[in-house]
């Protein structure tokens, strides 16, 4: 990439080392100016500091926006309408965060004119791969800088020399600092590093942030009452709250009672696996109980469809294709599935553990009490019926039986 043609740059822009340094970087590299953008996204920490630390830094232009309502009203709900979980554990908290941030630089680069786009994921993980490909789905021309693939600035050591060469401020928090890399949002928070680099390693009780262990967690369950409407809750113990606030309770009530750690080896898209540990309190539940409300209201065959094509879903969103048109066309599908998936849903949360003690939709349930009953169905359901079925379906056992023919396990 020629520096020449670099003349304006937006850069995802927290405020920590990683990007204060590539700010500075920026500068000096392609004698370029700077605009930053800080995305609050319930990450949970104050992010007006960034603010602060960029007019320092001698940048014009600063974006700080709250996108916590469209985070989780356009990206994180219709990923739970579909179930959304990938290699049958991770709920994907990260990189459902990441097609929204690619969006908006997109959005601060055709308002600013900026030629090109900067962001601070690492050259080994899967970040790089969703903002870019986020960011060219939505602007295809559009230019991308990638320091940790450029720069030789290779460790935490190497970016603290540059910083202190540079005299630029690093230490915006007050307290203990984490020793993990850390992600969080109003989904998730994610831990790696350190020790969690041994597999074997059982992480320490004092990294958990958000979720008490579940063996100090109170010793009387919590009852909680969920109300859908088309696939999204709406209410939680009949208040009416907005998807950011919904998720935010959630995750408040699910911690509490020590629900949702989460500590797993995962394929990465780049093709390492990597260990990492997440804490999902609010998605953990809101997965229980929207599967709880759709096994009420949804036909056998749609939700069959459903599970069916979920995984590949989820790989589309861990990959980085939210804006791809194969996401979209199976979103639309999805989205048209949740049609009649209204009603409540009780929960009780114990101990770590979630359970479902209850489901029900007034207007939409397919659960017929005179068929399913063991007692007298009064003729609603013939069970003679049921010979002529089983037949059917064995008629290509009971050929092959007659015919010899042996389907053996090969050990």
């Amino acid at each position: 990439m020629s520096n020449q043609t670099i003349k304006k740059v937006a850069l995802a822009y927290s405020g920590g080392l990683d990007t204060s340094v590539i700010l500075k970087w920026l500068e000096e590299t392609y004698n370029c100016d700077v605009v930053t953008f800080t995305a609050d996204i319930g990450q949970g920490e104050e992010v007006e500091p960034a603010r602060a630390k960029a007019k320092a830094m001698g940048i014009k232009e600063i974006y700080i926006d709250d996108l916590q309502e469209e985070f989780v009203r356009d990206f994180v709900y219709p990923m739970f309408r579909a179930n959304t979980v990938y290699e049958g554990e991770y709920l994907l908290g990260t990189s459902i965060a990441r097609p929204l941030i690619a969006k908006r630089l997109i959005e601060i680069v055709n308002q600013t004119g900026c030629d090109a786009i900067c962001h601070g994921a690492t050259g080994k993980g899967n970040d790089q791969v969703r903002f870019e490909l986020g960011a060219y789905a939505l602007k295809p021309d559009i230019k991308v800088i990638a320091p940790w693939r450029e720069w030789d600035l290779t460790s935490r050591e190497t970016l603290l020399a540059y910083a202190e060469k540079h005299n630029i401020p690093i230490e915006m928090k007050r307290g203990k600092s984490s020793p993990y890399s850390m992600d969080a949002n109003l989904l998730h928070i994610s831990y790696e590093g350190v020790i969690l680099e041994d597999p074997w390693a059982e992480p320490e009780e004092d990294m958990w942030r958000w979720t008490v262990s579940p063996e100090s967690a109170p010793d009387q369950p919590l009852y909680l009452e969920l109300t859908y409407d088309q696939g999204d809750i709406v209410a939680i113990d009949g208040e009416q709250l907005s998807p950011a606030k919904v998720l935010a309770k959630l995750n408040y009530v699910g911690g509490a009672n020590g629900v949702g750690r989460l500590d797993i080896v995962e394929n990465r898209y780049v093709g390492m696996k990597s260990r990492g540990c997440y804490e999902t309190p609010g998605g953990t539940i809101m997965l229980k109980a929207h599967r709880a409300i759709e096994s009420l209201t949804l036909d056998r065959e749609v939700a069959h469809l459903k599970d069916d094509l979920m995984p590949r879903y989820a790989s589309l969103i861990y990959n980085g294709y939210w804006w791809s048109p194969e996401r979209l066309m199976l979103q639309q599908m999805i989205d048209a599935s949740q049609v009649n998936v209204n009603g409540q849903v009780r929960l009780k949360l114990y101990k770590g553990s979630v359970s479902v003690v209850g489901r029900k939709s007034e207007t939409n349930s397919l659960f017929d009490m005179n068929i399913a009953t063991f007692e007298d169905d009064k003729g609603a359901y013939n069970q003679k019926d049921a010979e002529g079925f089983i037949k059917l379906n064995a008629l290509r056992l009971r050929i092959a039986g007659k015919k010899g023919v042996k389907f053996t396990e090969t050990r």
